[in-house]
């Protein structure tokens, strides 16, 4: 009888076992089959790759950016831009493995759509999806031809739905397999950081393009009523802060202190606006905060907990420890001139199948409110100033009205050599009704207003006139 009981026991417990392991298998290929099978580790996925043609990558009007084609027994992944797309699409190699959309849409572009291929034996070839961006190819070849040599960014946005027109990173590296499987180690151990996506990874002192924020408190705390006397510098709790050649720009309002880009002004608008209000003009644009984007993008960082009138004036005009990244601050432009309302960015438009239907559509959605659109219209008249009569004058458009800021920001470089600041300029077009809003950086450029301002004019031009043509 004990021995019967024994039997039934080990019995009831391997059934236990059995529906246990039948429960979490039917889980896994229900509820986790698709994750699985998009998961770049997922070592079946090598298999499928073998025997999968994989999906193609457009811009936004069908120019190829990636293909793949027949080599012996496998396929080859072929970039015909070569270094364009590197910080953008990434790269796909069997050594070194995948990055950016090829490594976030791997599954989309393996055709990973039927559970069985988790679980199942893969025997014939297939075809994969394919994507389709949101960029234009001729924006994003102008913006990599205007960088050159450089090292810097360009960002550009559809304000209104979040779309990313151009998104160039430079220095750039050849993503073709064979040419990054012999270099890379040379470009891995690159002193000019080949494989860093500045636009998106990149952290820099705002410099004065910050101070479009920092018009968003002065505004809401009805400082854009008051006039403030610039002599051209003043001392702020012992620390000193210069004007532009300190240069002296007597009494003005904050309208005439952006387009003029005075930091006296703006120093003594930080501090009477006060650590609390500062921080929380920070947390409302997402500074500290995760960016949900198609390919990974750093937090911009505000670092303060506690803020001396020094912090006060140096964070009002973009200096002290904060660091943006260009896509945060391109995001950020693209929300004044959509009337306070920052978009989720867009990467990839939509999913197609071999058979040319649509897997999958992305559409954006307000991601936060910077700024209520009272606000957001008297900065757009102030960026509109200082394109017209200020600092960016060199973004002036001939029949288009450009809102736009300069900025020049300080660095371990430019403490010990002038001219070694980045020049940045922020901006968007046209005025009354914006179709794209852009963000510039150039590392150690020098002056925004010369140096960065007139590539955001060409950007800007570029793609108003391709938009009119269609």
């Amino acid at each position: 009888m004990d021995e019967n009981k024994k039997i039934i026991r080990v019995l009831v417990a391997m059934c236990s076992i059995f529906f246990a392991i039948t429960a979490y298998l039917t889980y896994l290929q229900i509820f986790q089959g698709k994750k699985l099978m998009q998961n770049v580790y997922n070592r079946r996925n090598s298999e499928i790759e073998e025997n999968t043609l994989r999906g193609s990558i457009f811009d936004r009007n069908g120019v190829v950016l990636a293909y793949s084609e027949k080599s012996g027994e496998s396929y080859e992944r072929i970039y015909p831009y070569e270094a364009l797309y590197s910080h953008v699409i990434g790269y796909n190699s069997k050594i070194y493995g995948k990055s950016l959309i090829e490594a976030a849409y791997n599954g989309y572009l393996l055709g990973l759509d039927n559970y069985s291929q988790v679980f199942g034996m893969v025997d014939r070839e297939s075809r994969g999806n394919d994507i389709y961006l949101t960029l234009d190819h001729k924006l994003q070849e102008l913006g990599g031809n205007l960088l050159k040599d450089k090292k810097g960014a360009i960002v550009a946005i559809d304000p209104k739905t979040g779309e990313v027109l151009a998104l160039v990173s430079k220095p750039d590296f050849n993503a073709n397999s064979k040419w990054l499987e012999e270099n890379w180690v040379s470009i891995a151990e690159s002193e000019e950081a080949l494989l860093l996506p500045r636009a998106t990874q990149g952290l820099y002192p705002p410099g004065s393009v910050y101070k479009v924020i920092i018009s968003a408190g002065a505004i809401e705390k009805g400082l854009d009523k008051k006039t403030y006397e610039d002599k051209g510098k003043v001392v702020i709790d012992g620390y000193e802060i210069k004007n532009a050649g300190e240069k002296a720009l007597g009494n003005i309002g904050i309208k005439e202190a952006l387009a003029a880009s005075s930091n006296v002004v703006y120093s003594q608008i930080g501090v009477e606006l006060g650590s609390n209000q500062l921080k929380r003009l920070a947390d409302r644009i997402g500074m500290n905060r995760d960016i949900e984007f198609d390919i990974p993008v750093n937090k911009s960082i505000f670092p303060y907990d506690t803020m001396g009138k020094n912090d006060m004036a140096a964070v009002a005009i973009g200096q002290g420890e904060m660091l943006f990244t260009p896509f945060h601050m391109a995001m950020l432009t693209a929300g004044i001139a959509n009337g306070g309302d920052v978009m989720k960015p867009v990467l990839v438009k939509s999913v197609m199948s071999p058979e040319e239907k649509k897997i999958k559509d992305f559409k954006s959605n307000v991601m936060y409110k910077i700024m209520e659109a009272k606000t957001a219209d008297i900065i757009k008249d102030m960026m509109y100033e200082a394109v017209e009569n200020g600092t960016g004058a060199n973004a002036k458009i001939e029949g288009i009205s450009v809102a736009g800021k300069t900025g020049t920001a300080e660095n371990h470089l430019s403490e010990k050599n002038k001219g070694g600041e980045h020049a940045w300029f922020i901006g968007f077009a046209p005025v009354e009704d914006p179709k794209i809003a852009v963000a510039v950086i150039v590392e150690h450029g020098g002056s925004g207003g010369g140096v960065s301002a007139p590539i955001a004019k060409r950007i800007i031009s570029e793609y108003l006139q391709s938009i009119e043509k269609h």
